[in-house]
């Protein structure tokens, strides 16, 4: 299993933002990637200082989303749609986004469920619910 580091992430945004800024060739993640933080200009600042970005914090008491954590995200779950992994993901997504209006929309609210399904699976000690994820995003397509 692919194991990247906080720093790997980070390095990756970094690099992925510095190509799409330079307007240079992206590999197809970083292209998936680049499409994310064009989506997200507010983070442009954390992309922008790889040393600074490798030496952030973020805290809940700071009160600002980390970046790479919800880049991250947004990588994950297009990785998940793409593939439908787990079954069933992909129908879920498209129903959301179709109520939404909105990919991006959609995606934020599946951060949702993902992040529950993690914090879930951290505190039981037990793998990841899939199946609780897909029923967590088809309740907000359906709601």
């Amino acid at each position: 299993m692919f194991a990247p580091s906080q720093h790997d992430v980070r390095r990756f945004f970094c690099d992925a933002a510095a190509k799409l800024r330079d307007g240079r060739m992206l590999t197809p993640l970083e292209a998936i990637a680049a499409d994310w933080i064009a989506e997200h200009p507010e983070y442009a600042a954390d992309l922008a200082d790889l040393d600074a970005a490798l030496a952030a914090s973020y805290t809940v008491e700071d009160g600002r989303t980390n970046p790479f954590l919800h880049l991250a995200m947004h990588l994950t779950i297009s990785e998940q749609t793409s593939i439908d992994q787990p079954h069933g993901i992909r129908q879920a997504f498209d129903l959301l986004a179709a109520r939404r209006g909105s990919a991006h929309t959609a995606q934020h609210e599946m951060m949702e469920c993902l992040g529950e399904m993690m914090w879930n699976s951290q505190r039981s000690g037990l793998p990841p619910d899939g199946e609780a994820y897909i029923d967590c995003v088809r309740r907000r397509a359906i709601g």
